[in-house]
């Protein structure tokens, strides 16, 4: 009897554990990420390992992320957009500068080693795209004060996280000599870019678009969207950038266009899929033999990251005079690691800034805080947001 492929099998499993987990998780009104996040740790190496290549499929589902900000960018007009950078650079630089500062001293002040501390401080900073913005999307809050700085300060840090891993050279042993150069063809690359995707996006986009309608074949205008927004994720990866922040660009290029529509419902199906997949594989992605090896620290590396940076970011909350009813979620959303830390951990673990022992830790305090924050979240909502 021949057996079934592999993809075959993986694909039978992360639609068989989103049907099963995510009903369940809705019907005790936890919502549907935990759903997600659950599946994903039981069918995970540390469950019941039925699945193993987790990071292929982090790498893969990945997209889901991208074609989420390429919707948003649908969303936001150029001028729209335009009218938002003070909030961006602002608000973004002030939350990457004190939650990189806090985390920073608190691991020094824990004795940790000053490129230790820095590469942990600069990776925590980062919050979870996916999940904030999602839990935003839930809630219908992408009007408030709290979902517009939530989503500038996210928007910063898809631009933020190019010059982190540009400074990881700096601190490996060996990368003094070519760092200044290194940082100065990276910042000029990222412009450059950038500025493609516009005049791209401006002159080349819609002309396409209109010749693919013409066809009057439904599928190969779903087929064109897709490939539209794989060629720019797929550019941006081979030049070390973004592919959220090219996607979000191109969709704001595509927002005052005639396809907007169009394009938005050929694309949520896929959008959705693959958020689910996404957040399965960051349930996967937490090694419970580090935690059992070490279990105290993994606790309180987590309380305590968590604690710092939520701190920093309800004291930002306030000095943007933020409505008292909003800084608690809005506080929550920010305070877990990002997807982009996994990231930025392994390549400082490939350079040898860090050790594997430390880079684990750091990993699996990530995915923990990304695993608890939608629990909490559910739990504001019930106790603390309906008294206000």
């Amino acid at each position: 009897m021949e057996h079934a492929p592999t993809w075959l099998t993986y694909t039978f499993l992360y639609l068989a554990a989103a049907v099963v987990a995510v009903p369940i998780s809705r019907a005790l009104g936890l919502g549907a990420i935990i759903g997600y996040l659950a599946a994903g740790m039981i069918i995970g190496p540390s469950g019941f390992g039925w699945v193993s290549n987790v990071q292929d499929i982090l790498h893969f589902s990945e997209f889901g992320v991208v074609l989420m900000l390429f919707l948003i960018g649908l969303e936001l007009q150029p001028s729209r957009l335009w009218s938002l950078r003070r909030p961006i650079f602002g608000w973004g630089t002030a939350q990457m500068l004190l939650c990189s500062a806090a985390l920073f001293g608190a691991a020094l002040l824990a004795r940790a080693d000053w490129r230790l501390a820095l590469v942990a401080a600069l990776g925590l900073a980062l919050s979870s795209t996916a999940i904030a913005l999602q839990s935003i999307a839930e809630r219908n809050l992408m009007g408030t004060d709290s979902g517009k700085a939530a989503f500038s300060i996210l928007l910063f840090q898809d631009v933020a996280a190019i010059p982190i891993l540009a400074l990881l050279p700096l601190l490996a042993l060996g990368g003094h000599a070519s760092a200044d150069a290194s940082t100065l063809w990276a910042l000029c690359k990222t412009v450059g870019i950038v500025a493609a995707v516009i005049v791209g996006g401006r002159y080349l986009l819609r002309p396409l678009l209109r010749w693919i309608a013409q066809s009057k074949t439904q599928e190969i205008f779903t087929a064109t969207a897709l490939l539209l927004v794989v060629a720019i994720a797929l550019l941006m990866v081979q030049l070390g950038l973004s592919m959220a922040l090219g996607a979000f660009l191109a969709g704001v290029l595509l927002a005052d266009s005639e396809y907007r529509a169009e394009l938005e419902t050929d694309i949520e199906p896929f959008k959705g899929l693959l958020l689910g997949l996404f957040f399965i594989a960051v349930g996967m992605t937490i090694d419970f033999s580090v935690i059992l090896r070490a279990p105290l620290a993994m606790a309180l590396l987590v309380a305590l990251f968590l604690a710092v940076k939520a701190g920093a970011i309800y004291a930002l909350a306030a000095g943007l005079r933020m409505p008292p009813q909003e800084r608690p979620l809005f506080t929550l959303l920010l305070a877990q690691g990002g997807e982009f830390a996994f990231v930025v951990f392994s390549t400082a673990q490939s350079q040898k800034i860090i050790s594997d022992e430390q880079a684990s830790l750091l990993i699996g305090a990530v995915a923990i805080s990304m695993v608890v924050t939608p629990l909490v979240v559910t739990l504001v909502d019930r106790w603390v947001v309906r008294r206000f």
